[in-house]
């Protein structure tokens, strides 16, 4: 036990004379949970220019107008007259819409000759796009409503049957879980998750690596016959180190205020599995791959795509079946899955059984092609002896 406690020792000291290491485990979580979080800190888009061409000048004009302003998401960048040069002012503006009142809105309105009002969406961006037109739609909704109503009550219809009248039934929309659509709940935690995965995988592909190319890894074999405990003896460290992360990581949901207080030691407990299951794939690459450079530039071309390829901003049922495959191979897309039904939809535990059995399978494969691997390198080296 001593001497195991020992290796432990030398594997966080070879972790802390690896200044570059050192800095990308501890440094980025950090980094990109300080700065992920302000940059998402405001959690919904607001204040998105858009540019109004009032060709009509009038009341009904007007109160579309007004209307824009009061709303939180939009901000009347210019008021123009005409479309001449209107391109180049969009652009200048950096307009996410433009709304074209016509010209004689407001009589064609009056005596139901149906005019139209045309909005030109910039889908440049598609997150802005979609707020803006959906803020815009809104707006001319109610303003429809609006003239609708006033229109039946000169008509000398009660006023307790103005509704009725004007909307044979009503609709209603529930939103549940992430009820203010606030993008820093939503995207926030699943990159944090995708930057754990990466340090962890960057760490553990230099943990064989650099004992082959140093040419260590026999003093080491000596020291440590058994190949469980070589195997601890390189994860353990990361698993103490990546508990700290989940930590800082914790800390900061109470730094920037996110409501993530149920379902956190079920959640903490299915990230340790996604910690063991990312390294035993980081693991077995280390082993097959002798060369520290090379194991490196493998797991990065993993974990890379990984966020994209997890379902939790593209639904994976919409990807082919392929890709599907692959995405099913990387524990990321199985944590966030898990973390998704636990915190953003307060599930149970119970609801995350396949997620966890899919990381432990991942997990157990490759932990046996690792120790079979490390079985025929601990071989090649004592016969070299």
């Amino acid at each position: 036990m001593q001497n195991f406690f020992s290796l432990l020792k030398r594997e966080f000291r070879l972790f802390w004379s690896n200044k570059v290491l050192r800095l990308l485990f501890i440094g980025a979580p950090i980094l990109y949970g300080v700065l992920l979080g302000y940059v998402y800190g405001k959690g919904k888009v607001t204040d998105l220019p858009i540019i109004i061409i009032d060709q009509d000048r009038s009341e009904l004009s007007s109160k579309a107008i007004q209307m824009f302003e009061d709303n939180e998401v939009l901000h009347i960048a210019s008021i123009l007259y005409d479309q001449n040069n209107l391109s180049q002012i969009a652009i200048e503006k950096e307009a996410t819409c433009v709304v074209i009142i016509p010209k004689d809105f407001e009589k064609m309105t009056l005596t139901k000759k149906y005019p139209e009002i045309t909005t030109i969406v910039n889908t440049s961006n598609v997150l802005t796009a979609n707020y803006a037109s959906t803020a815009i739609q809104v707006c001319l909704g109610t303003m429809k409503a609006g003239v609708q109503i006033e229109t039946l009550r000169k008509q000398g219809v009660p006023e307790n049957l103005l509704a009725s009248q004007y909307e044979p039934f009503k609709t209603t929309f529930i939103k549940k879980y992430n009820r203010s659509t606030n993008y820093m709940y939503f995207l926030w935690p699943g990159v944090l998750a995708t930057v754990l995965q990466q340090v962890l995988l960057l760490g553990l592909a230099l943990s064989f690596a650099s004992e082959f190319e140093n040419g260590t890894f026999k003093d080491l074999v000596k020291r440590c016959p058994s190949l469980l405990n070589l195997l601890a003896v390189k994860i353990i460290p990361y698993m103490i180190m990546s508990f700290g992360i989940w930590i800082i990581y914790w800390l900061f949901t109470l730094w920037f205020r996110l409501p993530f207080y149920e379902n956190l030691l079920p959640l903490t407990f299915i990230a340790g599995i996604f910690v063991l299951s990312v390294s035993f794939i980081g693991i077995l690459v280390s082993i097959l791959v002798p060369s520290q450079l090379k194991a490196t530039e493998i797991l990065m071309v993993i974990a890379t795509p990984s966020f994209i390829l997890s379902g939790f901003t593209w639904p994976l049922s919409q990807m082919p079946q392929a890709v599907q495959a692959i995405a099913n191979v990387i524990p990321l897309t199985h944590f966030l899955k898990a973390f998704r039904i636990l915190i953003i939809e307060n599930g149970s535990f119970s609801q995350t059984t396949k997620p966890i059995w899919n990381m432990v399978i991942i997990g157990i494969v490759c932990f046996v092609a690792a120790y079979i691997a490390l079985h025929f390198k601990k071989k090649s080296v004592l016969k070299e002896a």
